[in-house]
């Protein structure tokens, strides 16, 4: 009733008559993601489609895929799934990536098959829980604003095809409870077990502490990345105006003489900004501090290394982002 009363007031969310494409793990939020949209199906006449992603990670991820694919078959559920190399999914950042990828070529398979119920749609299971990880990592990276209103309700992941996370509403302790209300069974990843990622660690040592403190914790923590998504959404937006008053000499430059008449706040907020939009993955509060100060009025020019083979550099009158390996200006 709560996932249906929420999607009821944002009908943009899951709209009815499309199909959704859901990524299962088999873990308890995947398959308490799975349960509710499948009771709610008939009410919104959805077509449901699962994709598994097989990382092999570990000796038991192809036992995992094979008894999730016969509880699906049984259910009437169709299933799709994909198989990893070790290569493309060496580290946490190339997983996601990889996961994406194939939900992302899936979906528009689906969608070319079917016109009228296209697929614009991936669910992931991501919760509350997931959400106060987040957080708590960011923080301990330096983030700015817009790391503390990460894992939003929905993004755009290009064109008309959005990821929507509509778990965010339940802690990971209400995901267990359906599963056990439900009798689902559950496929546990031996890599969560594995401590020397970190975001099992926030798990296993940080997220207990802070809930064992105060009650709730975690569903609290993911909150304030709620009502911070539409106050940074705001900010975005006023960054956008701001860029293009600051263009630069070309088109992914930007105008040193303009730029420093701002004030340092919304200095450091415009270079975030526009380096996300170049393309630059990570980029944390302590290096657009230290390139905001070598910037400022009257500071020599410059160069400073960047995530991904970017170097930003600056004279007299315009920064510019070039490619460290070619050193050619980046201009599109």
């Amino acid at each position: 009733m709560r996932l249906h009363k929420r999607l009821k007031q944002n009908k943009y969310l899951l709209p009815s008559n499309s199909t959704l494409l859901l990524a299962i793990s088999g873990g308890q939020d995947s398959m308490a993601l799975l349960k509710l949209i499948t009771d709610l199906r008939r009410l919104y006449k959805w077509q449901i489609e699962i994709w598994h992603g097989d990382h092999q990670w570990h000796n038991k991820s192809e036992q995992i895929e094979a008894e999730l694919k016969l509880w699906c078959l049984n259910k009437q559920l169709s299933f799709n799934s994909n198989k990893a190399s070790k290569e493309e999914v060496a580290n946490e950042e190339k997983a996601r990536d990889w996961r994406y990828k194939n939900l992302i070529m899936k979906a528009k398979l689906l969608s070319s098959k079917n016109v009228d119920y296209p697929c614009e749609k991936i669910l992931t299971g991501h919760t509350a829980t997931d959400r106060a990880e987040t957080i708590i990592m960011n923080l301990a990276r330096g983030t700015d604003l817009i790391g503390l209103s990460t894992l939003t309700e929905q993004r755009t992941l290009e064109n008309n095809l959005e990821l929507v996370r509509p778990l965010l509403i339940f802690n990971r302790e209400e995901t267990l409870e359906i599963c056990k209300e439900f009798n689902l069974p559950i496929w546990i990843d031996p890599s969560n077990e594995n401590m020397d990622l970190t975001r099992n660690r926030i798990r296993k040592e940080i997220l207990p502490i802070l809930n064992s403190i105060y009650k709730g914790a975690d569903s609290r923590i993911a909150s304030v990345a709620n009502r911070l998504e539409s106050y940074s959404k705001d900010q975005k937006s006023f960054a956008a105006i701001a860029i293009e008053f600051c263009q630069g000499e070309y088109r992914n430059s930007l105008s040193r003489r303009k730029l420093i008449n701002f004030t340092n706040s919304i200095r450091k907020t415009i270079l975030f900004y526009w380096l996300k939009m170049i393309g630059i993955k990570r980029i944390n509060s302590l290096q657009i501090e230290e390139i905001n100060n070598k910037i400022s009025k009257g500071k020599p020019p410059g160069t400073i290394y960047l995530h991904g083979e970017f170097l930003i550099s600056w004279n007299k009158e315009n920064i510019y982002i070039s490619n460290k390996t070619s050193q050619k200006t980046i201009i599109q």
